[in-house]
Order: structure tokens, then sequence, then C-alpha cells
């Protein structure tokens, strides 16, 4: 298994100079490093170069992540922002080919984070998802790009709630670069057993996001890595796990991931990047050695 960290565990923006972050997470010894995918398409594309070299030199590797904003749902009953969502998608697989990106994660087949004020239609959303993400992502096969999506908890999204759900919908889809990712925090809420549903996922599990129950990093909370690591070998899952912990109010972030309090007393720089290494040494250990 290949161990990462998304950049917006420092950040409180939904964007970046992702250059720093790329050295940093080199030095602390991680395989890849998830950018947000927002403000990729506006990137100008010797910016997008420049971040390929970085991560080459560096010996590591990027993903993407990305919660749609209401404006690009693939789900969505109005024809505007379903080609409007396309085109995004379109342009940003164009892009992914240059900073050498193979996987994109998130919610990508809705929205993010959802307006419970309006009228959930989650069967006619299904319906109509299902067939855009097939469009799309026969699109991102030309990129070489899997299509991982994310089961999000009922606070965030309606559409994939469960591992069931998830892999039910990547069946109906039907692309072989379509898959299910899962997330232990989002996992911790709806899932009876996250072993099971790992093996549930099977070789459909394309991504994997790792966060405590509190959101802070691995090893910091109760979820039961010792039981999560013995499921991904027992599917033989090659793929990326990505530490996706929040612990800073304030921002674009702290907003709509609801941090509404700090995690921590010390919030510097220094200790958020202690607190990453040991988090990845215990992730290794959990999910890397037979037990």
């Amino acid at each position: 298994m290949k161990h990462g960290i998304y950049y917006a565990y420092w950040e409180d923006m939904w964007g970046a100079d992702y250059i720093p972050y790329i050295e940093k997470v080199a030095r602390l010894g991680f395989d890849f490093l998830e950018i947000g995918c927002a403000p990729v398409n506006d990137f100008p594309i010797q910016t997008l170069k420049d971040l390929r070299k970085c991560a080459e030199d560096n010996g590591i590797y990027l993903t993407g992540g990305y919660g749609p904003s209401a404006a690009y749902n693939m789900a969505s009953d109005d024809p505007a922002v379903v080609r409007a969502a396309k085109e995004f998608y379109y342009e940003l697989f164009r892009r992914f080919e240059i900073l050498d990106i193979h996987h994109i994660g998130g919610g990508v087949y809705s929205y993010w984070p959802v307006d419970y004020t309006k009228p959930i239609d989650k069967e006619g959303d299904w319906a109509r998802s299902v067939e855009n993400v097939r469009e799309v992502a026969r699109h991102a096969a030309d990129s070489g790009v899997n299509f991982c999506l994310e089961v999000l908890n009922r606070f965030e999204g309606y559409l994939l709630n469960t591992c069931a759900e998830g892999v039910k919908f990547v069946e109906e889809v039907g692309e072989k670069n379509v898959y299910v990712m899962l997330d232990t925090f989002h996992m911790n809420i709806e899932e009876d057993d996250m072993a099971a549903a790992i093996r549930l996922a099977g070789d459909k599990l394309g991504h994997f996001h790792t966060g405590e129950c509190n959101r802070r990093v691995p090893g910091k909370g109760r979820t039961p890595w010792r039981e999560i690591g013995a499921a991904l070998r027992e599917i033989g899952f090659t793929g990326g796990c990505c530490m996706e912990p929040f612990v800073k109010m304030g921002g674009e972030v702290g907003r709509d991931i609801r941090i509404w309090h700090n995690m921590y007393d010390d919030l510097s720089e220094a200790k958020l990047d202690k607190d990453a290494a040991d988090a990845l040494k215990f992730q290794r250990y959990m999910f890397d050695t037979e037990m």
C-alpha cells in the first residue's frame, strides 16, 4: 500500500500553492500528496509542469481530491449544471495528464456539502448520476484516470452513504476505471462493521481515506485500525491510503468540514508536521504489517 496525506490538513482554503506541501510530505516520508482539484483548471500550464517536476524531483506522486459545488453536480436535473460539470471534468483530465495524476476521489458523482434545505430526489438523482458518471468516466479513462466515488456520511451527502450503495452504484456504471472510495471517518458513522465493508468493496476499492472519528490523524482516536488493516490486506489492496485529518477552525475548510473548535491547543506547523509523521509510522504499521 501507498501512504499519502491531503494538503488541507495544513490549510484553511480549498486551494493552495502545492509545491511547499510536495516538499513537506516528501520530508515527512509519505508516498503521495493529495491536492484539491477546485483551482487546478485555473492554474497556468507552466504551474502544472512545475508541480509535476517538483513531485518527480521529490520522489512522490500526486492524487486529486474534489468536492464539487452545486454548480458542477452530475446528479442535477438541470442540463446546464450537468453540462458545466462535464466541461469542468474534461478540462481537469487534460490537466491531469500534465500533472501525471491518475486518481481523483470525492463526492464527484453529486455535490458537496449537500444543501438539505432543498428537496432530495435520491432515486432520480441516482439514475442521472449513473448515466453522467459513465460518460465522464470514459473521458477519464482516455487520460488514464481512475474515478473514485467516495461514500459519505448522511450529514454530508445522501446518494452514497454505505459501502453497499457504493458497490451497487459502481456496478451500474459498469466502467473499469470507476471505483468505490471509502473513508474511515464516514464509515465510523454509517457502517456496522468497517472491516466487513472493506471486504464487501473488494477489488472495487480504488482509494482509501483515513482519519479518526474525531477527524484527527490516525492513532489519536478510537478507530479499529488493526481490523481495518487486516481487511485491506485480505482483499489485496495495494492502492493509496490517504490521511484526511482536519483539526483547525476557520476559512473555507473549517466552515465546510464543520470544525467549530480547534482540535489541539498547539496548532503550530511544527506540531502538525510531527503528528503527521507519527501517524504515518502508525498507519504503515497497522496496514502493512501482518499481525
